[in-house]
């Protein structure tokens, strides 16, 4: 899952950036910049067939234009002030455009949203652009519950906007409509790209995309994009619904083109073999446990060469678990997507001195590569276990649709716990060796402090608090007062994880947004021992810039 912008409209919340940063004012453009660390990406093209280097090229190509839709899905003002940033030389000007470009809007993904740009609004606009600017949620519920079964899905769903007609109603526009002179261009260089390479599966996924561009049906493209075997794994179209923050109900347009890495996907393809295993032993009621998962959870380890879209927009994406269509996962189930070459350069540039300030000194050595990126694999895993479609009050629904603005802080706080919870079943199972045990949890404790980095207006920084504040409060991590440092206490973490992910799941499945909400209230945020770390890590970078590799 990218990595995203999730905010519970709460004053607080809003209020608190987990960065020294956050707390400086007015803090220079340029000192916002640094927080970005320019990162090379690695990559090896050479196993590339001739016809399949070229479609790469057309795919970056189509990578471009999701920025283009992705721009005016943010907000509706994106295009005319990245003209003007754009037509603005001035030293000051271009810095403003650096950074406007980092995050893909005028707001600060690292500082609570805050604009940093004059003449914006104060606040992201909740519905981004995907609704009405003057529309409120009690409208569209009052709108929605008019419409036939059919519209309504429409209303609910991924790919349609809402927009106000000239006599003041809501009606339903679909993405291929709105964003035709974008999607028409990128379906071409999709088919161009098909018509190259030598891959079948790769063929007819990128035919089938290009299709669902002018159709507005993303079903047979999600389950080819599920069947793919490819050199090239390209995900392309819109996905995440972290941008709707009036909802999670609309998807924003993102690409990530990468290319396999072979040897780490058939090291890591043995997890699915396991997944039913897990689910079934998940810390929760018998009856909210899925008794059959989705005949496929392939995972897949590449190494990224080009991304567009959301996926550019503040903090980088390190792994990802799609399609979130529900009729697909519950046919196919989902496919984990790892960004190797990503993941290296976050642990290298940041988690390494993070680690070295924030964790207790005898446990520093502890923290490693391979349990980040393992715990990064199981996160993505756990998106696809636990409650997803379920039934409240007689009704069936989705917990999507249940926990409305709150869902993806608390998915991504269930795929983080219960992620720990699933390794740890694997090495009492020994199908995890055992020295991974300690490792996982040390680098795990160091991982909370990078992320929450992020800010608690961030879908992953707000789990993040949220499991930070819930297993301290269960003696699963003590603070030392002198050092200003954090140690994993072994002998408790273990039944703190259990016990968050049976809290988080079983709100889930009860799809109580009350809860939800208490939870996050009460632990989603900042409190003055983490703070007291955080504040020592203001030099190291807070997520890595990109730079790609020019594949010729």
């Amino acid at each position: 899952m990218k990595p995203a912008r999730c905010r519970i409209c709460i004053a607080a919340f809003l209020l608190t950036v987990a960065t020294a940063y956050s707390r400086q004012t007015p803090v220079p453009l340029a000192e916002k910049i640094k927080r970005y660390a320019p990162s090379s990406l690695s990559c090896d093209p050479t196993r590339l067939s001739p016809g399949d280097r070229k479609a790469l090229g057309k795919l970056i190509e189509a990578a471009g234009l999701m920025d283009s839709i992705y721009l005016r899905q943010a907000w509706s003002g994106n295009i005319r002030l990245l003209r003007e940033l754009e037509a603005d030389t001035s030293a000051a000007g271009v810095e403003k455009l650096r950074y406007f470009r980092l995050n893909m809007s005028p707001w600060s993904n690292l500082d609570g949203d805050a604009p940093f740009i004059d003449g914006v609004p104060a606040r992201r606009p909740a519905g981004a652009n995907y609704y009405p600017e003057d529309m409120t949620k009690e409208e569209f519920k009052s709108w929605a519950a008019t419409l036939s079964p059919a519209e309504r899905n429409r209303a609910t769903g991924f790919y349609d906007i809402v927009i106000r007609k000239s006599d003041g109603k809501l009606a339903t526009r679909s993405y291929a409509k709105e964003y035709a002179p974008y999607l028409k261009r990128a379906a071409g260089l999709l088919r161009d790209a098909a018509r190259l390479t030598d891959n079948a599966s790769l063929k007819k996924f990128l035919n089938a995309r290009a299709d669902a561009f002018g159709t507005n049906n993303y079903y047979a493209s999600d389950v080819a994009w599920m069947d793919l075997d490819s050199p090239i794994e390209p995900t392309i179209g819109p996905y995440e619904v972290y941008l709707d923050n009036l909802f999670n109900y609309k998807a924003a347009f993102e690409a990530f083109i990468t290319l396999r890495n072979e040897e780490e996907t058939k090291k890591l393809s043995v997890f699915s073999a396991h997944l039913q295993e897990i689910e079934n032993a998940l810390p929760i009621d018998r009856s909210y446990r899925n008794p059959k998962l989705g005949a496929l959870s392939p995972i897949r380890v590449v190494d990224e060469v080009a991304v567009g879209g959301e996926s550019k927009a503040g903090v980088q994406t390190a792994a990802y678990n799609l399609p979130n269509d529900e009729r697909v996962t519950a046919a196919k189930g989902s496919k984990r997507v790892l960004l190797k070459n990503v993941q290296e350069a976050k642990f290298r540039t940041i988690l390494v001195p993070i680690a070295s300030v924030a964790v207790d000194p005898s446990q520093q050595k502890l923290v490693s590569f391979e349990p980040f990126f393992t715990h990064i694999l199981a996160h993505e895993l756990m998106h696809g276990l636990g409650p997803h479609t379920i039934t409240v009050n007689g009704k069936k629904t989705t917990v999507r649709e249940s926990m409305n603005e709150l869902g993806s802080a608390l998915e991504e706080a269930k795929a983080d716990i219960s992620g720990l919870f699933a390794l740890q079943f694997l090495i009492d199972h020994s199908i995890v060796p055992k020295s991974m045990e300690r490792p996982m949890y040390a680098t795990y404790l160091a991982g909370m402090f990078r992320s929450v980095r992020f800010g608690t207006n961030e879908a992953h920084g707000k789990g993040c608090a949220l499991q930070f504040n819930y297993l301290a409060d269960q003696g699963g991590f003590v603070y030392n007062t002198t050092a200003r440092t954090y140690a994993v206490d072994f002998s408790k973490i273990r039944a703190a994880v259990e016990k968050l992910t049976s809290e988080i799941m079983t709100i889930q499945a009860e799809g109580s947004y009350e809860k939800a909400k208490q939870l996050l209230t009460s632990y989603g945020i900042i409190r003055p021992e983490m703070q007291s770390v955080l504040d020592k890590l203001s030099a190291i970078p807070v997520d890595i810039a990109p730079e790609f590799p020019r594949i010729n």
